[in-house]
């Protein structure tokens, strides 16, 4: 049997409300067309579903079972609506964000944090990653966007747009105290102990780039998995890394550690915000990514 939506909502109206002059109300009809899609429902099932009276219309054993069944669907498109309208108020949703490391702490949590002051019912999911691993999640569609830092090779099909520039020093440790005050070739820094992030990282690859223009190689002799974990090897005089500045303000103004000047300029690095550009995305991860680009220069 192959009925339309509207005689199911119909029936359905009927005998939630027990009677077919309240079903027009609500359906915004008149009871001979409500009786009429009734009977022709009744007639195509095989049987009875109301018995009227004047106190209204009363489900028929068979009534009762597709009444179980119809009002299920119901529940389940009024859920669905509700879901919906929801997530329209930002009062519900999921937003998934891909970041690396640097890009979180220099750029993305304060964005994060009024996002969520305004949007308390919407569940933010940030996975960290390298730079390169989210340009992989994003390319798969398992995250909505995602704030990296460049440089970066991106594929065709992701679109960027450029959020900040940030600026890396090198930092050391009070064992280092001698080294500053001066302006260091990279070749002086190349004799001390570098820490570093591993080979397969984008950042890796810049400070490679930077030391073997000048003929030299870039060896840390204490690789971390990511950039969070520079500043504590350095703090223990363990060798001299390379940060953004603004990650690491508090301690230099603390004395904790000091910023070593360079004869060799770091390039400068931005952040980017990241999207494939033919992923739809949620009003809540819109109004996030709306957030994002707004705060960015």
């Amino acid at each position: 049997m192959n009925f339309s939506f509207d005689s199911y909502r119909i029936f359905y109206y009927a005998a939630k409300y027990q009677g077919f002059t309240q079903a027009a109300q609500i359906l915004g009809s008149n009871q001979p067309n409500i009786t009429r899609a009734i009977k022709k429902l009744e007639a195509a099932l095989g049987c009875k579903l109301f018995v009227r009276s004047n106190q209204g219309a009363r489900l028929t054993p068979e009534g009762e079972k597709l009444y179980a069944h119809i009002a299920l669907a119901f529940g389940h498109i009024q859920a669905g609506e509700a879901e919906i309208a929801a997530n329209q108020s930002l009062q519900s949703g999921v937003v998934t964000v891909a970041a690396s490391e640097v890009a979180l702490h220099c750029f993305l949590l304060p964005v994060l944090k009024a996002y969520r002051a305004r949007y308390p019912g919407v569940r933010i999911r940030v996975t960290n990653y390298t730079a390169l691993q989210a340009i992989e999640v994003i390319k798969d569609g398992l995250a909505d966007f995602a704030v990296i830092t460049t440089p970066q090779r991106l594929p065709k099909t992701l679109r960027h747009h450029i959020l900040m520039e940030i600026q890396e020093v090198p930092i050391a440790g009070t064992a280092f105290a001698e080294l500053c005050g001066k302006p260091l070739t990279l070749r002086e820094l190349a004799r001390c102990p570098l820490v570093g992030l591993e080979a397969h990282t984008a950042t890796f690859g810049l400070y490679s780039k930077l030391f073997s223009e000048q003929g030299l190689t870039f060896q840390p002799d204490i690789e971390v998995a990511t950039a969070d974990q520079i500043l504590p090897m350095v703090k223990n005089d363990l060798g001299i890394g390379f940060v953004p500045e603004s990650m690491v303000r508090d301690d230099i103004a603390a004395g904790n550690v000091m910023v070593l000047s360079l004869e060799t300029p770091v390039p400068k690095r931005s952040i980017c915000l990241l999207r494939q550009e033919d992923q739809p995305l949620s009003i809540a991860a819109r109004e996030l990514k709306r957030m994002v680009t707004a705060s960015g220069q």
